[in-house]
């Protein structure tokens, strides 16, 4: 099991990597390839009344002129130990982690994502047990009670989630809860956990059912079609012959065997909403990750944009890894070599 562990926790560090020079040669290569030249990519950090010596004197002090290994070299080495960054007006430090320095804001970048994770690890957390429960219970009992009322009215309303995209759903329901019968809080209204965890719930109640409602039925949805092949194996109607209660039955043969997709997705699904759920922020007007993100990309700030990509890249990688340490517990047919 530790060497198991070990040889996932390098193929995660492995790929990190990957990903790290992927992004990088995103927006410094690609952009070289298409005919950008340093002074262009220069231009940004300037100002518009800029004179071409200044612009020249930048991409120099920046290092627009090296290598693009020298420069992603320079890059990993400020993550690990931080970087300087002279931009002609004077010299910023950007303290480790560095993941780049904004010069639009004039900050650094790491401080920035840290203040909004928060806020999306909140929606993350939330939604994620809200969906979870949810789907797989309406999709445990959709396959118990095929082709029933109850299994027909559910997996319309699971269409209906999967279909309408959660900007709408987000509008409507603001519309509808918040605006005009005034239940829940309005959006942007969010408050820390620390402050007040009763606030903090209110606040992101609508938010996290409007998420939920679309990952829920797309979980239900697989659920039922789990349970449906697994109910119908050959060791369900053993362990039904040896007089098992049928609640015993199902939980602990047949779920547990439905549940490795399940693990699978919401592995993902919640390194991905970590990483920035970026309908969801921008619906509700919530200052996190996703928020964050298509603010830089609005301002062009590629300092932001790659530290962003780069922090969404290492949720996702570290979902992956819990995710492959589960299977073992989910299903006992999994074997750890």
């Amino acid at each position: 099991m530790v060497t198991y562990i070990i040889r996932r926790l390098i193929g995660a560090l492995a790929m990190l990597f990957v990903v790290s020079a992927v992004t990088f040669s995103i927006f410094f290569v690609v952009p070289r390839l298409a005919g950008v030249t340093p002074d262009d990519m220069a231009n940004r950090y300037v100002g518009r009344a800029a004179t071409a010596a200044n612009v020249q004197a930048t991409a120099q002090k920046l290092g627009l002129y090296d290598p693009v290994v020298v420069q992603y070299g320079r890059w990993v080495k400020g993550v690990f130990v931080g970087s300087e960054y002279d931009y002609g007006a004077g010299v910023e430090h950007c303290p480790a982690p560095c993941l780049g320095y904004s010069f639009v804001t004039k900050q650094p970048v790491w401080p920035d994502l840290v203040d909004r994770l928060p806020v999306t690890l909140s929606l993350a957390a939330g939604a994620s047990v809200i969906w979870l429960v949810i789907g797989v219970s309406v999709g445990v009992l959709s396959a118990l009670k095929r082709r029933s009322i109850f299994d027909r009215g559910a997996m319309i309303i699971a269409l209906a989630g999967v279909s309408l995209p959660p900007f709408f759903t987000g509008l409507v329901a603001l519309s509808l809860l918040s605006y005009g019968l005034g239940i829940t809080a309005p959006g942007g209204a969010y408050v820390p956990l620390s402050e007040n965890p009763a606030q903090w719930a209110y606040s992101l109640i609508l938010p996290w059912l409007t998420l939920a409602f679309l990952n829920a039925a797309a979980y239900a949805r697989l659920t039922r079609a789990g349970m449906l092949d697994t109910m119908g194996e050959d060791y369900i109607r053993t362990a039904r012959a040896k007089g098992l209660k049928e609640s015993k039955v199902i939980g602990k043969h047949g779920l547990r065997a439905a549940l490795t997709p399940i693990v699978t997705i919401f592995g993902l699904d919640v390194g991905i909403l970590v990483g920035g759920a970026i309908l969801t922020e921008n619906a509700f007007s919530l200052q996190g990750l996703g928020k964050y993100a298509t603010t830089a990309i609005a301002a062009n700030d590629l300092p932001k944009i790659m530290g962003f990509t780069m922090l969404a890249a290492f949720f996702i990688v570290v979902a992956n890894l819990i995710v492959d340490l589960l299977y073992a517990v989910v299903d006992p047919r999994v074997r750890l070599s």
